[in-house]
């Protein structure tokens, strides 16, 4: 019998174990040649790269948050200001190097014409940067 095993029985039923010997074959054979390339792989160019004089990376802003709520009061960073004060700090905020960013919130019942005055406030004192902070959340309702 050219597939039988040592038992004297004549079974005639195909033999259901695999033969793993070569995947092992195939396998020593990539151990091999990986353990032979490895140290191919480390080896650097040693190359001496120039020195360039850099600039150290710019100073980010600051933010000044300047909040209104629905009965127009203002709020510079969480703090009560008048209306006279607001130009006086605008006036400083723009003086300063870099110049901060000012985020402008509003309450969404506030009227109009007092985010105008505002805005105008800010762009007559030197304010040059401004944005408007609003909730992505409420926008898709």
């Amino acid at each position: 019998m050219a597939f039988g095993g040592f038992n004297e029985s004549n079974h005639q039923a195909p033999m259901a174990e695999i033969n793993v010997t070569p995947m092992v074959d195939v396998m020593l054979v990539l151990l091999v040649i990986f353990i032979i390339t490895a140290p191919l792989f480390t080896h650097a160019v040693k190359l001496e790269l120039p020195n360039a004089p850099s600039q150290a990376a710019p100073e980010k802003p600051e933010t000044i948050t300047l909040a209104i709520n629905a009965e127009g009061q203002l709020f510079w960073n969480n703090a009560l200001v008048s209306q006279d004060e607001l130009a006086m700090r605008f006036s400083a905020a723009s003086q300063k190097k870099p110049q901060p960013e000012l985020h402008l919130r509003a309450d969404k019942s506030t009227r109009y014409e007092i985010i105008a005055q505002v805005m105008a406030s800010a762009q007559g004192n030197g304010m040059t940067k401004i944005g408007f902070v609003t909730d992505p959340k409420a926008a898709g309702k």
